[in-house]
């Protein structure tokens, strides 16, 4: 039976369930919140973000919730540092230009800090002088550490940032740490052929081989050329 399960991911915890790579210093992984054996994320979250994780036993499932091509909204609650302004968020949502490419258009707005909001541990590094702002930040692709450059790339770095929603699912009633079953969605049908977006013709493939100038009007007989008198040499 195919199993799908939520989990509000802490700060500083692996987004996999092993960690090979610091046998001196290990760090906490998933398999200290979660005990389902057989399941793996379907997407990942960095270390250092929050929030919303899908895992799944299933691989269709998990490549369907985690394949860019379906364009599964991402919805990110972010805290920045500075008072966000209009224009800054007028170019999130336009495109944002980043080594790696212009980023798709997106959904971004001004929010409040959340009214469910659990405390970081370690807490962020706060500035007197400085405040800080929350946004809600929606994107359909998945570029490494995209909304951490974005935000940067217009003037405020991200100081917190929290996944809410991955699709039709989100945090709501979940607990930091928490995780919990789902019900498995149907997974959609892929196009048939048919039903594709036929592609558009580069250009006329059949080039004709007489040219321009060679064309005639088909009731017209083609002129004969008067033959050019031949000149005998003088013995």
């Amino acid at each position: 039976m195919t199993r799908l399960i939520r989990f509000n991911k802490p700060f500083d915890v692996l987004p996999q369930f092993t960690d090979a790579g610091s046998t001196d210093s290990p760090r906490t992984t998933l398999s200290a919140f979660i005990d389902c054996p057989g399941v793996y994320a379907a997407g990942r979250l960095d270390r250092d973000s929050e929030g919303l994780m899908l895992l799944t036993d299933s691989g269709p499932l998990q490549a369907w919730i985690s394949d860019p091509q379906h364009k599964m909204p991402k919805t990110y609650w972010v805290q920045v540092e500075g008072e966000i302004g209009d224009a800054a968020l007028a170019a999130l949502a336009q495109g944002v230009a980043l080594k790696d490419g212009v980023t798709r258009p997106a959904k971004a707005q001004r929010m409040a800090e959340p009214a469910q909001l659990w405390a970081r541990t370690p807490p962020i590094r706060e500035r007197k002088s400085i405040p800080t702002s929350w946004l809600s930040l929606t994107l359909q692709e998945g570029k490494n550490r995209q909304v951490r450059r974005m935000t940067a790339a217009v003037g405020f770095p991200t100081l917190r940032l929290i996944r809410y929603s991955i699709g039709a699912w989100s945090l709501d009633g979940l607990a930091q740490a928490e995780w919990q079953d789902l019900e498995v969605p149907k997974i959609p049908p892929r196009a048939k052929p048919s039903q594709l977006p036929k592609r558009r013709a580069k250009g006329n493939t059949e080039k004709s081989s007489k040219t321009p100038g060679a064309q005639r009007h088909p009731d017209k007989a083609p002129r004969k050329r008067a033959a050019r008198p031949v000149h005998k040499r003088k013995p």
